[in-house]
């Protein structure tokens, strides 16, 4: 059976084009989750959809669907974020890859949409950097069900204690250290201000890109991040 759906809220997370005139829309949408749309026409110059179906944007959209892909109908602007430019943009493409590549189709999480939603714009507003991503790729492992430990001992489930060194293994927690060399080895300290959402320590922005990072790739299965690969080129973040 065909479904509508009108006045979806809603972000582009990529375009590609299809045949001569129309775009294969991936976006991100707070009542459907990830959902990919045929946007007929929308590459003819006067086309109505041409420049509205921008990233980093909030747009309402309309739709029909009764397979995968779906028959956009309608797009139009739901306010306005000033333009991500530099670094600000390539955090934005990355937060775009993470949910293409991680989020099922179909799978509504709202929550996520709104941390999405707030993460553009501390982006377009100069926040800091470091601090937009980090939240938000905890934020997406939660909603994947794989939130972090963070504040107990996966082994004895004690407190853990700032000044101690402890092993993150991905499938249970932080244990503690007996080998520092270890990649996955970080502070305490570094756990717990994740946790409490503090990055002002150089040592815990490193440490906890390091551990996100690293938590995200177990669920990538061996795909590669590129906008990953270009933020460490460019030493940033």
């Amino acid at each position: 059976m065909r479904r509508r759906t009108d006045h979806q809220p809603a972000y582009v997370l990529h375009t590609y084009a299809y045949k001569e005139t129309s775009l294969i829309v991936e976006t991100f949408t707070r009542g459907f989750g990830r959902v990919a749309l045929l946007a007929r026409g929308a590459r003819r110059p006067r086309s109505a959809m041409r420049g509205v179906l921008l990233s980093f944007h909030p747009l309402r959209l309309g739709w029909t669907a009764s397979a995968e892909l779906g028959n956009l109908i309608s797009a139009e602007w739901a306010g306005a974020l000033p333009p991500l430019a530099g670094r600000a943009l390539m955090c934005g493409f990355y937060l775009n890859e993470l949910v293409l590549r991680l989020l099922p189709r179909d799978d509504p999480h709202e929550a996520l949409f709104d941390c999405y939603g707030e993460a553009l714009g501390a982006l377009s507003a100069g926040a800091a950097q470091a601090s937009v991503l980090r939240s938000f790729e905890k934020r997406l492992l939660a909603e994947l069900g794989y939130a972090p430990l963070l504040e107990r001992d996966a082994a004895s489930g004690a407190p853990i204690e700032p000044g101690r060194r402890y092993v993150y293994e991905p499938d249970r927690g932080p244990m503690p250290s007996r080998n520092s060399s270890s990649h996955l080895s970080v502070s305490g300290q570094t756990l717990l201000d994740l946790a409490a959402g503090e990055y002002d320590r150089p040592e815990t922005r490193d440490e906890a890109r390091m551990l996100l990072r690293a938590l995200i790739s177990q669920r990538l299965h061996g795909q590669v991040l590129h906008t990953s690969a270009v933020l460490r080129e460019l030493n940033e973040l």
